[in-house]
């Protein structure tokens, strides 16, 4: 019923759109999951991911159809500024929808105050952050307590371990959406809750602090989600583009050029991702 009224077509014209459906669909998907398995004494341990898997069914139809669309048009095209002409509206919607949906997780997390509802994100970010006292991180984050400095590398170490891991998720990102092109959402939505659950740690769980946390992390965190949109694109497109032409087709060949293209972009993106991290975020306490 939802996914029957949005029209890819209509928001790729209007990419901006797309944070009020992210902000739609976030709060659909953390709210269900509070309402129907919050007291389940079961399925509740696993809200976390729950959560990602609601927001990820929301959004298939989108990706699905507007992937289609971009290799279609990849068909034709060829060349940087071509590349980027085309497809800058979809790589667009895809961070406006990423951005409604961080606020959304953001808002509710912390108004609802429920740490079960991110429990598997909150792990995470104790696994990045604190990997010797995993156990005491999460239990002293979950009842939300005050972020504290963490970690003594070196700002050159920890810029390659960041640039390491993002593009570790970048070609992952890719591999998922070129086995199943929509199929990347559930990365691109599990970092939105990830990134959340930072917000909710970050602001001590207080709703007015909201816009400050946002700031520290969306600084470097819109760029990074960006390069896994467009690896995403690409995956997307080049999968679609394998299955329409075949590998012998000279159209794929034009596919193919235009893959390549985006993904070094989204290495770039990583790079001066990882830069802003380490260099400028830390500044934002």
């Amino acid at each position: 019923m939802i996914e029957s009224l949005i029209n890819p077509k209509r928001l790729t014209k209007g990419p901006w759109k797309m944070f009020f459906i992210g902000l739609l669909y976030a709060s659909l998907s953390l709210l269900l999951v509070r309402l129907f398995f919050g007291s389940d004494p079961v399925l509740s341990k696993y809200s976390g991911l729950l959560v990602v898997t609601f927001c990820v069914m929301f959004t298939l139809p989108f990706m699905y159809f507007l992937i289609k669309q971009e290799e279609k048009e990849d068909e034709v095209i060829e060349g940087f500024r071509d590349v980027w002409r085309v497809h800058k509206d979809a790589i667009y919607s895809f961070v406006w929808l990423f951005v409604g949906f961080v606020i959304a997780f953001s808002f509710w997390y912390i108004l609802l105050q429920d740490s079960t509802l991110l429990n598997a994100q909150i792990e995470t970010y104790c696994m990045i952050n604190s990997p010797r006292n995993i156990e005491g991180c999460v239990s002293q984050y979950s009842i939300g307590q005050a972020l504290n400095p963490t970690g003594a590398a070196t700002s050159a170490a920890r810029f390659l371990g960041i640039l390491e891991n993002n593009v570790y998720v970048m070609i992952f990102t890719l591999i998922f959406s070129l086995i199943f092109g929509a199929g990347a959402i559930f990365v691109l939505a599990w970092n939105a809750t990830v990134i959340a659950s930072a917000i909710g740690i970050f602001t001590n769980y207080k709703l007015a602090q909201i816009p400050m946390g946002l700031v520290r992390y969306m600084i470097h965190g819109i760029p990074e989600i960006g390069a896994y949109f467009v690896a995403a694109l690409a995956g997307g497109i080049l999968g679609t583009g394998v299955m329409r032409n075949g590998i012998k087709d000279k159209r794929f060949y034009h596919v193919l050029e235009n893959v390549i293209i985006l993904l070094f972009l989204a290495v770039i993106i990583l790079i001066v991702s990882a830069v802003v991290e380490v260099y400028v975020t830390p500044l934002l306490h």
